[in-house]
């Protein structure tokens, strides 16, 4: 499998976004041109290429925080947001 070539933030910056339940709060848009994440004024935007449908974006999602936090997938969860922009992560640091 090819690795995205995705623009990601330095990894404490995305870290220190997440709260002390190990809650990371996002904005999500799929069917994006490209994949990258962004964090402006305390707030997390992630773009995936996916489209929203069989929860493909969802999962694009999860693994674009995840290797933006140099973490496993499996340690990143969707939490809220399933069919919504605003996303509710649970990451296990």
């Amino acid at each position: 499998m090819k690795r995205s070539r995705a623009e990601l933030p330095d990894p404490a910056a995305l870290r220190a976004l997440i709260d002390a339940e190990g809650r990371l709060a996002i904005r999500a848009t799929p069917g994006a041109r490209g994949e990258a994440i962004t964090v402006e004024d305390g707030k997390v935007s992630v773009k995936v290429r996916a489209k929203p449908q069989d929860g493909a974006a969802n999962e694009a999602v999860v693994r674009l925080v995840a290797q933006a936090l140099d973490l496993a997938p499996s340690r990143v969860e969707l939490l809220r947001g399933a069919t919504s922009r605003e996303k509710l992560l649970g990451i296990a640091l």
